[in-house]
């Protein structure tokens, strides 16, 4: 399965939006701050998420939200 996920970023109160094939992983890089693009947005939470499950159909709609 693939994921698309929208987070909220507490401290800055914007919208992050990413997709992954391992959630509960990319969930913790989030945490721990091992992601480089809400390293210094955190604490962030997770807000919505989509499952598919085809890759290109989780990137279509990745790019989709963030457009």
């Amino acid at each position: 399965m693939y994921y698309v996920y929208v987070l909220f970023s507490k401290k800055d109160h914007e919208l992050y939006i990413g997709y992954t094939n391992d959630l509960q992983k990319r969930m913790q890089e989030h945490r721990l701050g091992k992601s480089r693009a809400t390293m210094s947005r955190r604490p962030l939470l997770l807000i919505y998420c989509e499952a598919y499950l085809r890759w290109s159909d989780a990137k279509r709609r990745e790019k989709f939200l963030k457009g």
